[in-house]
């Protein structure tokens, strides 16, 4: 199956879950098209699809329930119970149980195709070793406050300017129309007092799940502003490349609940809803957005880390170390570099 009609079979398979929004689907159709990280991202039903003929041997893994699409733009920042700023993993729509290795090939196959100025195989070993130490540790959730520095500085470069992050949520467009009465009573139950009035507005982000209904209320509270967005699940695409029939569960709140993780107390799963309070220091990190100068080894080393923090969740430390053990030295590049190549070879493929 090419990737044009995989792309065609698998949105089908998800309309048949949700509601897709046909300009936000020709967007993220654009951005396929625009490069091959944006594709990377926007296609893991692709990569769910054809990963284990490309990659056998990490196939045989011990599962785990994993993360699924994984990448180095899926990490952000968020605020714990206690108002520390937490640093981790920020998006489970397609969470399944997984090889674990497949989380480390995506996310090791991601930093080849984003541009990244650190070497290869210097940027790979750093996953992996940060991997293999977080199971040595038994995990551990990263909080900025104290800790990790050089982390701190590259994931907090972007909250200089908070003004501009408002003004951008501010100037979206209302929603054209209401949102469905599960969104609206999600977005209700993570405001911070009942009664509340909010605008609804149409947020267009991230690329895997663009084409969803992604709803955001802006309120006024207290002298600031405040926001919350709700945006639709469906089964992981793991399920639909094991043509699995009928639905699925969704994951996202059970893996939330199971990693080594201090959680951000606003997002929650509600019905077929994950809502999340947004704002400056609760948000995806892009690349672009951390500071020119960065240490990307120590980056893709905590990336590795906060990986087996996940995984842990599942899983005894010492099943997934004994399987390490037994792997090739450089399997995780030499699988990071076929799966890029199949990868850009469907890239290619698109728009033929």
């Amino acid at each position: 199956m090419n990737i044009v009609k995989a792309n065609a079979k698998y949105e089908a398979w998800l309309s048949q879950h949700l509601h897709l929004l046909d300009p936000d689907l020709a967007l993220k159709h654009a951005e396929m098209r625009s490069a091959p990280f944006p594709f990377l991202r926007a296609t893991f039903y692709r990569w769910a699809q054809v990963w284990g003929d490309i990659c056998p041997e990490e196939v045989k893994a011990p599962s785990v329930l994993g993360v699924g699409d994984l990448h180095v733009e899926n990490f952000g920042t968020w605020r714990d119970i206690e108002g520390r700023l937490i640093w981790g993993i920020n998006d489970f729509d397609e969470a399944w149980r997984i090889p674990y290795t497949m989380d480390l090939v995506r996310l090791s196959t991601s930093a080849l195709m984003a541009n990244m100025a650190c070497e290869a195989k210097a940027g790979i070993a750093a996953v992996l070793k940060g991997y293999s130490r977080a199971l040595e540790a038994g995990g551990r959730p990263f909080a900025l406050a104290e800790h990790h520095a050089s982390l701190r500085i590259m994931a907090t470069a972007r909250l200089h300017e908070p003004e501009k992050y408002w003004e951008k949520l501010r100037a979206l467009p209302e929603a054209k129309a209401e949102p469905p009465a599960g969104a609206q009573k999600a977005i209700a139950r993570m405001m911070p007092e009942p009664g509340l009035k909010w605008r609804v507005t149409h947020r267009i982000a991230g690329l895997g799940s663009l084409g969803r209904e992604r709803f955001v209320a802006i309120a006024e509270w207290h002298g600031g502003s405040i926001a919350r967005e709700a945006k639709a699940l469906a089964p992981s695409a793991c399920f639909w490349a094991q043509e699995g029939k009928g639905t699925a569960p969704i994951l996202y709140q059970k893996i939330l609940d199971a990693a080594i993780r201090c959680r951000d107390p606003f997002v929650h799963f509600q019905k077929r809803w994950i809502v999340r309070r947004l704002a400056p220091d609760c948000s995806r990190i892009e690349l672009s957005a951390m500071p020119k100068e960065r240490d990307e080894i120590r980056l893709l080393y905590a990336m590795g880390w906060e990986t087996a923090n996940v995984h842990l969740g599942s899983i005894k430390a010492r099943a997934l170390a004994a399987d390490l053990q037994k792997r090739p030295r450089n399997w995780l590049l030499k699988a990071a570099r076929a799966m890029e190549k199949s990868v850009m070879a469907d890239f290619k493929a698109q728009g033929k």
